[in-house]
């Protein structure tokens, strides 16, 4: 009896250490509310929105005019459910994972929408942690502590572009082959397209904080091969070749009191031998299909952030440039500055304002571009420190010459939403 009590006693104890060395979290976000938009455009095509289902539905058209407002979602952030965990390894290592994905909470199919981030990887208490799969990138990891409107999904935000939307919430996903999602966010244009969020087949470290100073390499590879008969390799259409895609990224943050300033910087390169004449339209316009065919797309971001105690000041600029490496012809550019400020009101209160100018040139510089303008206002309460209600609003104006063959002309768009906002 006493060996019995004792062989017990020793099973759990080794289960709680087992336990204590181990964890798992779950978290995510859900947000719901009532969302507005207007859209007035004279674009020769339409222009896609990505909805909360992952889908794309036409919001844009030549001569359109457009009004929705309905029970949506995701306005203020993306709906979330993810799970990470850790497990010590000793001496200050440990094994470290993150899965994460979208929700669809507002739709009537599935209400898991794509996958945020999926990753594995070590973490060294005094080095760093480096992972691998699909992950934020370098651009988007810093700009998550220096956007004064938190990366809402409206439009009227110069630096974080996200597709005009409709209903629910939008999703600036990444670039084949290194996207998740079935959305596209390889057009540059006025209103979206400002940067890549994730990518996949990626490794990235993050260094600890030295000094005020922090640091992240992010590199990404994902190399084909395909072997067809002279034929079918002659054709524009085909897979035969090579198809090389690569990506390098890399930031830096530092802090010091009050202070914040950051800088990225990201590449996404690829190589085939399909199709290696894209046209400018592609480029304007392209897909996450189009993309990859001898295309170089490269983007860049510095922000800073000051603390003043009554109101927090941002500043921001993003530039991003895809172009074709064996025509020089075909490119696109996109450029943006926002100011911003954060304030809380009361305890309990928080509001925030941004007005952001940019442009947009396309073909060569000179031959077709669009400027643009974007301004967003938002306030929160929190009913706690995970429920808060909140009421947002934001527009964009895009003027240009016009150029019909590009489907490039004025745009302005409305946003406004009001919703309520878990965490958990």
């Amino acid at each position: 009896m006493k060996k019995s009590l004792l062989a017990l006693a020793a099973i759990g104890a080794f289960a709680s250490t087992a336990q204590a060395q181990s964890s798992v979290t779950v978290y995510g976000i859900l947000d719901l509310g009532y969302v507005g938009s207007s859209y007035s455009g004279t674009s020769a095509t339409a222009n896609a929105s990505s909805t909360g289902a992952g889908s794309t539905t036409a919001v844009g058209g030549a001569g359109l005019k457009q009004t929705t407002s309905g029970f949506g979602q995701s306005a203020e952030s993306t709906s979330r459910l993810g799970f990470r965990g850790s497990e010590d390894l000793g001496g200050g290592l440990s094994a470290v994972f993150t899965a994460e994905t979208a929700l669809n909470p507002d739709g009537s199919a599935s209400a898991f929408a794509f996958n945020r981030q999926t990753f594995v990887g070590l973490k060294k208490n005094d080095i760093g942690q480096g992972t691998i799969g699909t992950q934020y990138t370098p651009i988007y990891d810093v700009m998550t502590s220096t956007d004064a409107a938190g990366l809402n999904n409206l439009v009227g935000n110069a630096v974080y572009g996200t597709s005009l939307q409709s209903s629910t919430g939008t999703y600036n996903t990444g670039l084949a082959p290194y996207t998740s999602a079935s959305a596209s966010a390889v057009s540059i244009n006025a209103t979206s397209g400002a940067y890549v969020t994730r990518a996949s087949n990626a490794f990235k470290f993050q260094s600890v904080r030295f000094s005020g100073f922090q640091g992240q390499l992010f590199v990404g590879q994902s190399n084909m091969n395909n072997q067809q008969n002279a034929a079918a390799f002659s054709t524009a259409t085909n897979a035969g070749g090579p198809a090389n895609n690569s990506i390098f990224g890399a930031n830096v943050d530092y802090v010091w009191n009050k202070l914040n300033v950051v800088a990225a910087y990201q590449t996404f390169r690829a190589y085939s031998v399909m199709n290696p004449t894209a046209t400018a339209q592609t480029l304007a316009n392209g897909t996450a299909g189009s993309y990859g065919q001898n295309m170089s797309d490269s983007q860049t971001y510095a922000a800073a952030t000051y603390d003043f105690g009554i109101l927090k000041g941002y500043a921001q600029y993003i530039t991003r440039k895809a172009f074709s490496t064996l025509n020089d012809n075909t490119q696109t550019q996109r450029s943006a500055y926002q100011l911003g400020a954060r304030s809380w009101i009361t305890p309990t209160v928080s509001v925030f304002a941004t007005y952001g100018l940019g442009k947009s040139s396309y073909l060569q510089a000179g031959t077709a571009y669009a400027n643009f303008r974007t301004t967003q206002l938002g306030a929160d309460y929190y009913l706690s420190k995970r429920t808060n209600l909140y009421a947002l609003y934001g527009s964009t104006n895009q003027s240009s010459p016009g150029n019909a063959a590009l489907g490039i002309a004025g745009v302005s768009a409305m946003n406004y939403a009001v919703g309520m906002r878990h965490t958990f």
